[in-house]
């Protein structure tokens, strides 16, 4: 993976970052990353905000733009919004609402299966991690005092979701589902809002 390629990647995953964090965790000067940095601002792919610092100089946070965003796969896209958009005009929103169910139940019963021998709430949450990074989600976990945070740094649905909030909505469900009535399972972080990624707190 090309230096540019893996420090979007980065971007996407941990947030805005400045040129001295890019260098400490590329290995390289603080010259080179703001290079690096700037070449991808001038193809359109970031942005920056300049932060006031206690002391000095403001720091310059790095962040993905909307293009930047669209470097990562948004699967068949194009043709899921076709697809949405005939299923709205031929049945109208309660179409929309039975395909979103449909692939709610399929979604789960997928994810079940391969969740069977996972007994715990860590394990059924680290599978999780696993079926949902392996589908573009950039998924990852964190547990706190309260239990745990599911978080999916991409959403490879984001232009069909947006259109159809609908499989949001669905793929709430199927993590509720998948954890059982003993956990709560509540969104705090929602792409589709224009946040950064999307987080699920876990809490009993």
């Amino acid at each position: 993976m090309k230096t540019t390629d893996r420090i979007l990647e980065s971007i996407k995953r941990n947030g805005a970052v400045t040129a001295k964090q890019l260098s400490e965790e590329f290995g390289m000067t603080s010259m080179g990353a703001r290079q690096h940095l700037q070449a991808l601002e001038e193809d359109g792919l970031l942005q920056f905000e300049d932060i006031k610092a206690k002391v000095g100089r403001p720091n310059r946070h790095w962040s993905l733009t909307p293009k930047g965003h669209d470097q990562f796969s948004d699967r068949h896209r194009d043709l899921t919004i076709q697809v949405i958009d005939a299923v709205e005009h031929l049945f109208g929103q309660e179409g929309l609402e039975k395909v979103a169910l449909e692939r709610e139940n399929s979604v789960y019963q997928s994810y079940r299966t391969a969740m069977q021998d996972c007994l715990t709430l860590h394990s059924k949450l680290q599978k999780l991690v696993e079926l949902r990074s392996a589908e573009g989600y950039m998924a990852e976990l964190q547990q706190t005092p309260s239990g745990f945070l599911f978080i999916e740094n991409h959403c490879p649905i984001c232009k069909a979701a947006t259109r159809c909030r609908s499989l949001c909505q669905s793929e709430l469900n199927v993590f509720q589902r998948l954890i059982g009535d003993d956990y709560l399972v509540s969104r705090t972080e929602h792409i589709v809002e224009g946040e950064r990624r999307c987080v699920y707190a876990i809490t009993q």
